[in-house]
């Protein structure tokens, strides 16, 4: 059965667009009377808004369905129709693991050109647009328009999660003009200026006299440019202040307070315009946001959707339970804990010293074994023989029922028909229970001292300077994901160099690790000189994002 429509969702875009009309008001002169006349349709700002939920969720909307004749989209408008709750959900979803994923790129220092290399696969797997050539009924094609659809209604519903502080909405319009600008320079000619010509862009075409006049001083100033390129070329002139990466770079003619800019670099112009109407956009929607605290199905998706722009919630699939070749027993886990991320190998290194584990220790520990393959009964075993302190009955007494429990043996209906609990992700270690302490669990990237977690790294065999110098920077910013990634990364330098130029794995099978699982398995499969399709290492299997 379908979800009810997102009526709420709609009355959000709604008051945007009215906060839109409200700040254009053609005539702002109010005769007295009307000043002191209580209009019983105001909103006193002073008070709770109370909108009559009767009125508004079944009211038609009121802004036409945008008909989507471009591939590239500003977000001009914000969408109206009716979509389902799970659509409202999946789509946030496909859209954010692309906005970090580009993210992460930018953190890594990748160039343009990398960027887009790595980013193609994905892009292609979440979120692919197809341009109107690729049908031959154009951009009327119902699959383009539903493409299309998903593309902009991800957008806003981002832009509603995000819009809630300052940093989400500068962090959002960033990687949001850099995924813009991406597909911006890989659409095709001819539909890109076809868009380009669609938008109202404050411009002005230099005429072809003007460009004879200033044919010598355009060839200076635009290096790379022939005479015939000049000639031939579209130029359009824009105040100065428009295009400052252009003029820093030397790139344009400045003349009478206008920049003279070539086609080739009108990238700049559409961009920074599109970077002004989504900030603009942002704080209007930070303004509408409140308005959606009453409607308790949206309000925990947005705000799950805001927490995982830092690091991306994942779960495991049931494939990602089994390695080829990897006998994953009680015994082999001393073995296998070489592969292990940084966080597991403080608990099994903490285990292997004390005997012992607090609660949540063991759980973050048990839940991660569970997520290697181990089976329930070697599970006993293994923390059987690790807690040799005790005898068999407070072992029996005080920890077998947990771990029978993590795995869906006992507890609940709902507990056993979902088979326990899943591993915790690189999200979840991190923003939930904090350690106390003599506690072991939780992200030492997150939750350790500087020196702490560089005695830490010491010990598990990273000494490279460059490389503790790069996770003190990554901690410091508190992006603790990528400092885990760098660790990664240098640790197998070698192995990911050879699958790159043997061309074995995938881009997919290297992006941005999230989850401590994800980590062990790509680790396992590089050591071992396996590829990504014997592996599996596919997204599907490694993680798929969910909301609570």
């Amino acid at each position: 059965m379908e979800d009810a429509p997102l009526r709420s969702v709609e009355d959000a875009f709604s008051e945007v667009h009215r906060t839109y009309s409200d700040c254009h008001i053609s005539n702002p002169r109010v005769h007295l009377p009307e000043m002191i006349r209580h209009d019983p349709n105001r909103i006193d700002p002073k008070r709770r808004a109370t909108i009559d939920y009767k009125k508004k969720q079944f009211a038609s909307p009121t802004y036409k369905q945008q008909d989507y004749s471009h591939r590239l989209n500003i977000y001009h408008v914000p969408p109206t129709a009716e979509i389902r709750l799970e659509d409202f959900e999946q789509w946030a979803i496909d859209r954010l693991r692309i906005l970090a994923e580009l993210e992460a790129c930018t953190f890594r220092n990748k160039t343009a050109a990398e960027t887009a290399d790595h980013m193609k696969p994905l892009l292609d797997k979440w979120l692919w647009l197809d341009p109107n050539s690729s049908s031959a009924q154009g951009c009327i094609d119902p699959r383009l328009q539903e493409q299309r659809r998903k593309d902009h209604y991800s957008h806003f519903i981002l832009r509603l999660a995000f819009s809630s502080t300052e940093d989400l909405r500068r962090r959002f319009a960033r990687v949001e003009g850099a995924l813009f600008r991406l597909r911006f320079q890989a659409e095709n000619a001819r539909e890109r200026q076809e868009f380009v010509s669609s938008l109202s862009l404050d411009w002005e075409a230099v005429g072809e006299q003007e460009k004879r006049t200033l044919a010598q001083d355009l060839l200076n100033a635009a290096p790379g440019l022939k005479r015939a390129d000049i000639e031939d070329g579209s130029w359009v002139k824009v105040d100065f202040g428009t295009v400052p990466e252009l003029i820093e770079g030397r790139r344009v003619l400045v003349k009478a307070g206008k920049a003279y800019v070539p086609s080739k670099e009108q990238m700049s112009i559409v961009l920074a315009g599109f970077n002004d109407r989504l900030e603009k956009g942002l704080e209007l929607t930070a303004r509408a946001r409140p308005r959606l605290d009453e409607d308790d199905r949206l309000s925990p998706i947005l705000d799950h959707l805001s927490k995982n722009f830092a690091t991306p919630d994942s779960s495991l699939a049931d494939s990602d339970t089994t390695l080829p070749g990897a006998p994953i027993t009680a015994s082999s886990i001393d073995h296998l804990s070489q592969h292990f991320p940084l966080c597991m190998r403080n608990l099994h290194m903490t285990l292997r010293k004390n005997n012992h584990l607090k609660h949540f220790g063991r759980l973050q520990y048990t839940l991660f074994l569970k997520g290697l393959g181990l089976t329930m009964e070697d599970c006993l075993i293994f923390w059987r023989q690790s807690f040799r302190l005790i005898t068999d009955d407070t072992f029996n007494k005080e920890y077998r029922y947990n771990i029978r429990h993590a795995y869906g043996d006992v507890g609940g209906d709902a507990i056993r028909r979902g088979r326990g609990y899943s591993p915790f992700s690189c999200q979840k270690i991190l923003t939930e229970h904090p350690p106390g302490s003599g506690e072991s669990h939780g992200c030492p990237y997150r939750h350790f001292s500087v020196d702490n977690l560089t005695s830490l790294l010491q010990a598990t065999g990273v000494h490279d300077r460059d490389v503790l110098r790069g996770v003190k920077e990554d901690v410091d910013k508190k992006r603790y994901h990528i400092a885990c990634n760098l660790v990664f990364e240098w640790a197998h330098k070698s192995e990911l160099q050879q699958v790159k130029e043997r061309g074995t794995w995938r881009a997919t099978d290297l992006d941005t690790i999230v989850h401590p699982n994800t980590y062990f398995k790509r680790s396992y499969l590089l050591k071992s000189g396996l590829t990504g399709e014997s592996g599996r290492s596919r997204d599907d299997d490694m993680g798929n994002l969910t909301c609570p």
